[in-house]
């Protein structure tokens, strides 16, 4: 295993991240509900502001832990081309997960946003954070979110991620930083030893919690 848990995975991340300690531009996002955690840790570690960006998976309809897409935080599908090719869907055959997607997506964001306003984004530094990343598909979700409320530049952070996957999303963000970057990848569970699903009530402690150690 690389990681003891999420805290210890952003333990390690913040290291990397250090650049960036108490740079008022800077703010830590994370992607709810894993990277919460992994965030709100960096956040504390470097003294900067946190908040999230919710995004929802699209998962073939058979097999809904494969990603074929996700949701922006405004609700606009992003769908990857090259994975609807290779299973042989077609939009049409995602109305109903993406419409069911959605509804997810506007109870979290009431949730989550009931006593958190949003952090002002425009000309600041994005450092974008979640627990791991398979396809990249939620990530890109995220990145054209910041992007859409004016971030300046964008960091994607990540404790785990495909080599590949890495690779492809450099040309999207000013940097991508991920600490281990398998060849052949496996479940993000797997590369932690408590891997614990993660609820609301905790997404909505942890936003509490940010601020200083």
């Amino acid at each position: 295993m690389f990681f003891k848990d999420r805290h210890d995975a952003g333990i390690k991340l913040a290291q990397k991240l250090s650049i960036y300690a108490k740079d008022k531009n800077a703010v830590v996002i994370g992607l709810p509900r894993g990277g919460i955690v992994v965030a709100q840790v960096i956040a504390q570690k470097l003294n900067l502001p946190l908040d999230i960006i919710v995004t929802r998976k699209i998962g073939a309809p058979y097999t809904p832990e494969l990603a074929l897409g996700a949701l922006t935080q405004e609700g606009e599908p992003m769908l990857d081309k090259k994975l609807l090719d290779m299973t042989n869907y077609k939009k049409e055959d995602l109305k109903d997960t993406i419409e069911k997607e959605k509804k997810e997506l506007e109870r979290r964001m009431k949730l989550y946003r009931k006593d958190y306003l949003e952090v002002d984004l425009k000309n600041k530094i994005v450092i974008l954070i979640d627990d791991g990343m398979a396809t990249g598909c939620t990530m890109r979700a995220a990145i054209k979110s910041v992007k859409n409320k004016g971030a300046k530049k964008v960091i994607v952070a990540i404790p785990v991620g495909p080599l590949d996957v890495c690779d492809q999303l450099k040309n999207e963000v000013s940097s991508v930083i991920c600490i281990h970057k398998p060849i052949t990848f496996d479940a993000i569970g797997i590369y932690y030893d408590n891997f614990e699903q993660i609820e609301d009530d905790q997404v909505i402690k942890l936003l509490g919690e940010s601020g200083k150690e």
